[in-house]
């Protein structure tokens, strides 16, 4: 269809509307011509999605059955069993027995990339999926969230636009596992819903060092219910022990080389060695007087709660202490069902929510082949199970007796009458939530939807002067591999001026094109307080714990300065790896033979936090000579990291090009000390930034 046969308009939500002039027209399978591809049917602006919507259920029935078995989406995880511990009395919120102070609920977490397959690695620019699984005494509760806490679209009915965007194009298969291409930038500059999130995903959360150094986010709004069935509004945080850590991206390209296992392999190392990860479940919890209050929608999957309106409360510790024994059958077949949910929790009406309740008992039958899957070992819950489901491929149960109905009088009869209705189990609360929860049935956008900035603003104006650098340079380099779509990154950075007008100029410069006009706001935005809660850099914890220091020795090396690095390292509660030119290792100062983790070929600095370099003159000379071991110190000086170095290998770092800074060491206490954090203020003279 040509350009000028469509006409394009914005939303009651500020949501963009393309629309056929004439010909060729969207329908459904079977034809029907679609008036609204941007909204699910509600029952009000701000009620719950309607099951009678046949656009919605088409859409997203046949997305889910697009591909199997691999997942659509969030294909490449690594998995986790564990346990969760509540640590707080929160009974006068909810009546959830997984959150009984002490309880302690058996869990498996799932930690996945979303655009790449499963054959894909491990760090690329991407959101990480944090799936948990609480087998609690009431059933299973599946908490499906990621490391970002707000999302791309606001309507489930837009998701299998976003998929498709995102992955790779359809007439040529590439690119894998990445943003950075036509279609994606083409959908979100024109989805201004988006920006938010673009925000996030141009910033260094998507490049995690670690998934033990990750946050989680429920990302959608809850509900808590309390044995009076009171309701209160909750959101779900899931905050690191050891801190939220990211790489840059130089460092993160050239870790998809080193190791495409790079944090899969990280995870099961860390808990073989007992180094159990864990994090803290904290929650904001808000009522209906303080929703209403906001200047956005609660309901808003694009919103966040700033933590300075509604700090954190925590309520329980997760920590994962058993890999799986076996990735297939628990890592792969593990089916996460936002409709899991126990007594104590309910759902609200946001539409991404409500959307995804229906779609992944969808996505589970395709991938495994069978309305039993509950029944296999990873997903079956703990607690007894009964009801009337019978047959079905791969059933594995033998229901003995005639119940497979009721009501039924069997019993009366002698027989087994079967289970039937729990009057204290999980039902859903029916107060209202807020205005225009109720009304005539509509194919539309809730005005309060209709903010797309104000939130992507504070989150770019709270970052710092580094992070904010990274973000412009993010999208610079995103958008330069916009092919031929040329009307595309001027239309994003007409949106970005409504962001920040800085952001905006160094993206514009960045990508060599002129400031194009701002893009109309369907609601302008407003300046919200700075929140510090958005920053890496502001959160980061100064520590060595489990973090790697790898130490780069080599014949000669003093047998004393190594030994005092190694029990400085461990005594901080880091990891201290060497690495030396053979794996049989180097043949020290006092004759001793000092067997090496890794080999410099294979292991180069960026799998480190940290490097340290102890060589002899004549080990320094001979190293000089290895291009391996220049771009090991080159590279940790890139990647902003510390590096401590004895007098004797001063030469290498010279010839690398490391300059002294407060990141530069030598292999004493200082090192530690300097180990523990990066050197952000380093990147300008090494390389150029938007």
């Amino acid at each position: 269809m040509a350009s000028e046969d469509i006409k394009t308009s914005a939303g009651n939500g500020g949501e963009t509307h393309q629309q056929a002039a004439s010909g060729n027209m969207l329908t459904t399978n079977h034809g029907v011509p679609v008036s609204d591809n941007q909204n699910s049917l509600k029952s009000g602006a701000r009620g719950p999605t309607l099951l009678e919507d046949f656009v919605l259920r088409e859409k997203i029935f046949h997305f889910d059955h697009e591909r199997i078995p691999e997942r659509i989406v969030h294909a490449r995880g690594s998995g986790a069993h564990g346990v969760f511990e509540a640590t707080d009395d929160i009974s006068d919120l909810s009546k959830a027995a997984v959150f009984t102070k002490g309880e302690k609920t058996e869990v498996f977490v799932r930690f996945s990339t979303v655009a790449g397959g499963a054959g894909s690695v491990d760090t690329p620019r991407d959101v990480r999926g944090f799936a948990v699984k609480f087998y609690t005494r009431e059933g299973n509760w599946d908490l499906v969230g990621n490391n970002i806490p707000v999302f791309f679209i606001q309507d489930a009915i837009k998701f299998p636009d976003l998929v498709h965007a995102v992955k790779m194009e359809a007439d040529r298969a590439y690119p894998q596992a990445g943003t950075a291409h036509d279609t994606f930038w083409d959908f979100a500059s024109l989805m201004p819903e988006t920006t938010h999130m673009l925000m996030w995903a141009m910033s260094d959360r998507v490049l995690p060092r670690s998934l033990r150094m990750m946050e989680g986010f429920g990302v959608h709004t809850f509900k808590l219910v309390n044995s009076k069935d009171k309701a209160s509004f909750v959101k779900f945080h899931w905050r690191p022990k050891l801190g939220i850590q990211s790489t840059i991206w130089d460092e993160a390209l050239k870790l998809q080389a080193a190791d495409n296992d790079y944090h899969r392999r990280d995870l099961f190392e860390a808990i073989d060695t007992g180094a159990f990860p864990e994090w803290e479940l904290a929650i904001q919890v808000f009522d209906e007087a303080f929703a209403n209050a906001q200047p956005y929608d609660v309901l808003d999957a694009t919103k966040l709660i700033p933590e300075e309106d509604v700090p954190l409360r925590v309520i329980g510790t997760l920590t994962l202490n058993r890999n799986v024994d076996n990735f297939f059958a628990e890592t792969e077949q593990v089916a996460f069902l936002p409709t899991n949910i126990v007594p104590g929790i309910d759902f609200s009406n946001d539409p991404l929510l409500q959307g995804r309740l229906f779609s992944y008992l969808d996505t589970q039958k395709s991938r495994l082949g069978t309305t039993n899957f509950h029944q296999i070992p990873i997903n079956a819950p703990r607690c007894p199970m009964h009801n009337f489901q019978r047959d079905g491929l791969m059933q594995t149960m033998v229901p003995k007796g005639r119940a497979n109905y009721e009501p039924n009088s069997l019993a009366a009869h002698g027989e087994d009458g079967g289970p039937r209705e729990a009057p204290a189990g999980f039902a859903t609360v029916d107060a209202a939530t807020g205005p225009e929860e109720t009304g005539d049935k509509l194919r539309i956008r809730s005005e309060t939807f209709a903010d797309h900035y104000s939130q992507a603003r504070l989150f770019y104006r709270s970052q710092t002067e580094s992070e904010q650098a990274h973000i412009a340079s993010s999208f610079v380099f995103e958008l330069s591999k916009v092919g031929l779509l040329d009307q595309v990154p001027p239309r994003m950075v007409a949106n970005l001026r409504n962001v920040d007008e800085d952001l905006a100029a160094r993206v514009a410069t960045g990508l060599g094109i002129p400031l194009p006009n701002k893009a109309k706001a369907a609601r302008e935005p407003f300046d919200m307080p700075v929140s510090d809660a958005l920053s890496i850099h502001k959160k980061m914890k100064n520590t060595l714990e489990g973090r790697a220091v790898g130490i780069l020795i080599a014949d000669g090396t003093d047998a004393g300065e190594l030994k005092s690095v190694v029990t400085a390292v461990t005594e901080a509660k880091g990891k201290a790896v060497i690495v030396a030119p053979k794996v049989g290792g180097a043949k020290l100062s006092d004759g001793s033979l000092q067997k090496a983790d890794g080999q410099l070929a294979g292991s180069p600095s960026q799998i480190f936090d940290a490097a340290a370099i102890i060589l002899s003159e004549a080990g320094c000379a001979a190293m000089m000579k290895e291009g391996a071991a220049i771009q090991w110190a080159m590279d940790a000086f890139g990647h902003l990291k510390a590096i401590g170095a004895n007098a004797a290998a001063q030469p290498l770092l010279a010839k690398a090009g490391v300059e002294p800074d407060d990141g530069v060491t030598d292999v004493g206490a200082d090192f530690v000390k300097a180990a523990a954090k990066r050197f952000y203020d380093r990147e300008p003279k090494l390389r150029t930034l938007a």
